[in-house]
This record gives structure tokens, C-alpha cells and sequence, in this order.
């Protein structure tokens, strides 16, 4: 395998990725794959593995930062605009129908915890995206609106509009707004303030597990009234009749977003389950990244095999 730095354009922002390309021979294109970050994550972590892992198994694929995050550019750093990632998915398609070794008419996406709710809308809206998957998949949204439970107060996200509210005001005004902080300084505070998936967060972020100088330490105040709005799951109905696999943790405390998406698709869908799983746990353990990767394999197996296989979701709309 051989891997590719690479650049390319979203909407007038650089962005910056790995190119995986198999070092097998080859009769001819191979099928493309797109993989999406979590959202605080950068590609050389969850993304880059996933990418890794399945360019072994013979596809090109592509991890890349998001616009205002790790290597891409854009300003302010840290901004989390699901308009604009949804943008970047698309990008990367377009990169990957310009590349010899990818066959454009066979290239499928991936998206992982917020890309997982991303990839969705993208894919919904761009029907050169042949087949998707989900790993761990989050409405970033709905997360920050409801909590990871899904039980969270609404008065919290209420309050956070407040302080974005005042941050906008504050940079009106010619001063620094600051940002929002997203992890404390230690994995017991990480632990009172989110329960459990907080604390496995800032163990895969924070600590040599596989924290990384790029990824996001904070979201600039704006990202928090881009996301007010936002429904990743609401244009889920287009994707078919595309085919869809959703992969979640039996124990992933947000596999209730996994389960709404899922209830909405209308056409070829499956959720597949890796037992004893965290949310976390499907970033890079390999005891269930494994797994993952061998069902992610036999899905765009099957759904990019040939150029005629996917013309048969073509001949149906």
C-alpha cells in the first residue's frame, strides 16, 4: 500500500489528505472510497486507520481533514460548519473521479462518529456516492442539543447559545470572543462532566493512545449556532435506493442516533452490531475494528464490484 499526500478544493478551501492506493496489481480503475473524521478528530487518526485498513483489501481511499481543522486550511481554526463539511465529503468525491487508479463510476463513502452523521446528507445529495457507510455514526447537532444519551437538559444547549450569542457580539466589537474548550484538563473531570464516553474520549484524544498535535482542542463559537439547525438525518430518504450500512457498539451510548437514521432510510439498509463495543472503542481497538473492517470489506465488495453491478441503483430511479 501506498500512501499519497494530497490537496484539493472545497468550495475555495484547501484541504489536505492521504491518498491510500493498494500496491496489488490491478486489471483496471479500482472502486474509491471517501473517509470522514470524527468531529474533533483529524486524518491521521480513526479516519486514517479505517482508510488503511481498507486499501489492503484492494480500494483507493482518501482521508482527509475537515476545512478549518488539522492540515486543511480556512479561518477561524476550529470552526465546526456542517454546511461546510458536507461541502468537503463532496470535494473529496469529486478529488477521487479525477485520480487514474479510481474507477468514478464505482465510489462509495464512509463516514465515522461526526462524519457519520455528515456522510449522510452528502450522500443524499450527490448520487456519485454509489453506497455508504456509517461507523459510530453522530448527528453532531443532536449530540450537542440532546447529549450523547440523548437525555440531556435542553437548558445546556440553551446556554450555549447564549455564550455564542455573546461571543459574536464580542468579536463585533473588535475583541477576542475566545472559543469553546472540549476537553478538560483531566480524564476525572472528563469523567464527571460526560460519564463514561467522556472519559474514553479524552483518553483517545488526550493521552498517547492517540492524541495528535492537529486535532481539534476547540471549536470557535460560531460552530454552535451553525449547528442549531442542522439535521443530518432529515435528507436520509434520498439515499436510496443506494444501499446504506450502519455500524455501532452494543455498547455505545449513542447507538440511539444509529437506530433514528436507520428507521428513516428507505432503501437497502443494514445495521450491523460489534459486540461489547463502545462508541470509543470502534476508533482503533483492533478486537472491534477488526470486525468492522470485515463487514465494511464484504458491503462495498458488493456494492462497487463493477461499473454494471452499480448501474443496477441507477436503473431505479
Amino acid at each position: 500500500m501506498t500512501t499519497i499526500d494530497v490537496t484539493f478544493d472545497s468550495a475555495g478551501i484547501t484541504l489536505a489528505g492521504h491518498l491510500y492506493v493498494p500496491d496489488a496489481p490491478s486489471d483496471g480503475p479500482r472502486p474509491g472510497i471517501v473517509v470522514g473524521h470524527p468531529g474533533t478528530g483529524v486524518k491521521e487518526q480513526a479516519a486514517g486507520l479505517y482508510a488503511a485498513r481498507l486499501a489492503e483489501q484492494g480500494f483507493v481511499t482518501l482521508a482527509f481533514d475537515a476545512a478549518y481543522q488539522g492540515e486543511s486550511g480556512g479561518e477561524p481554526r476550529g470552526l465546526e460548519d456542517p454546511a461546510q463539511r458536507i461541502e468537503d465529503l463532496k470535494a473529496a468525491v469529486s478529488f477521487l473521479t479525477t485520480r487514474p487508479e479510481v474507477d468514478a463510476e464505482r465510489i462509495g463513502a464512509l463516514g465515522i462518529c461526526a462524519s457519520g452523521g455528515y456522510v449522510l446528507p452528502a450522500t443524499a445529495g450527490d448520487h456519485r456516492i454509489k453506497a455508504t457507510a456509517t461507523v459510530s455514526a453522530v448527528d453532531i447537532a443532536r449530540q450537542f442539543r440532546l447529549g450523547a444519551d440523548g437525555a440531556q437538559d435542553p437548558m445546556v444547549f440553551q446556554g450555549m447559545l447564549d455564550a455564542a450569542a455573546a461571543a459574536r457580539t464580542t468579536a463585533a466589537r473588535g475583541a477576542d470572543p475566545g472559543v469553546l474548550t472540549l476537553f478538560p484538563d483531566t480524564i476525572e473531570e472528563a469523567r464527571r462532566l460526560g460519564g463514561e464516553h467522556g472519559a474514553e474520549g479524552f483518553e483517545y484524544y488526550r493521552t498517547p493512545r492517540a492524541e495528535h498535535p492537529r486535532a481539534a482542542a476547540f471549536f470557535d463559537w460560531t460552530s454552535i449556532d451553525k449547528m442549531a439547525g442542522f439535521d443530518a438525518f432529515a435528507p436520509v430518504p434520498l439515499i436510496g435506493p443506494r444501499p446504506l450500512l450502519m455500524i455501532a457498539g452494543t455498547r455505545a451510548i449513542t447507538s440511539w442516533m444509529t437506530l433514528e437514521a436507520f428507521h428513516r432510510a428507505v432503501g437497502p439498509k443494514e445495521i450491523h452490531w460489534v459486540d461489547g463495543a463502545s462508541h470509543v472503542d470502534l476508533y482503533d481497538k483492533d478486537q472491534y475494528v477488526g470486525p468492522a473492517v470485515e463487514k465494511l470489506t464484504a458491503f462495498f465488495t458488493d456494492e462497487l464490484a463493477s461499473s454494471s453491478a452499480v448501474a443496477k441503483w441507477t436503473a431505479v430511479r
